[in-house]
């Protein structure tokens, strides 16, 4: 593996999670998931989100800080690969949808400071899907507070993260999962796995899987 740290991103749905865990399986890897059930603004954000979106984003950048920054400076000789789920400045793309300019502005000061205590990936795999796939995957995974996000939220999610994309340079596998089940579809995962034995470029490389 030519790649030590890898993070799986992509907007709400597009099974970030369900990838990570097959991954860190696959390469024997440590295995970071996103604690988002501990965030207790998140129900209280999707029923009024005006109401308590800088208390949601405030809460997910502090915990992400804190996992991050805990388990990406301890040295463990068995696992030289890390996977996870999610992107530290998926932080400042959802604050970017959520908060007024205001908020946002305050928001975006405190993310700065805290951003470059990280270590960044040395691949970022984004999954796309469109967003009625992504409220089908929603709706199968039937978590409560989720039923009722809008295809317009998801759709500015997903444009916010596009752009974030194509104005970076990190190096991303940009990877069409419209057809894709990583865990009924052996070609699905084996593709991908290919994909990760290569080296790129910084910048954007797309894969489709059939």
């Amino acid at each position: 593996m030519k790649y030590q740290f890898i993070t799986i991103e992509g907007n709400i749905g597009a099974g970030k999670t369900t990838l990570a865990q097959l991954l860190s399986r696959y390469y024997k890897a440590r295995l970071i998931l996103e604690e988002f059930a501990d965030n207790p603004f998140l129900p209280k954000f999707y029923e009024q989100p005006a109401q308590y979106a800088f208390p949601v984003e405030l809460f997910f950048m502090a915990e992400r800080f804190k996992q991050l920054k805990e388990l990406l400076h301890q040295q463990d000789l068995f696992q030289q690969i890390t996977i996870s789920d999610y992107l530290f400045t998926k932080c400042l793309l959802f604050a970017k949808v959520t908060l007024p300019a205001d908020e946002y502005r305050l928001y975006q000061r405190l993310f700065d400071i805290i951003h470059q205590q990280l270590i960044q990936p040395d691949l970022l795999v984004y999954l796309h899907a469109p967003v009625d796939r992504l409220q089908a995957n929603i709706k199968k995974r039937n978590r409560a507070y989720e039923q009722n996000i809008s295809d317009d939220y998801l759709q500015q999610i997903q444009e916010t993260y596009t752009h974030y994309l194509r104005q970076q340079s990190t190096r991303t596998l940009f990877v069409d999962v419209t057809h894709a089940d990583f865990l009924n579809n052996d070609s699905h995962l084996q593709t991908l796995i290919t994909a990760l034995d290569k080296e790129y470029e910084p910048g954007i490389h797309y894969i489709e899987l059939a």
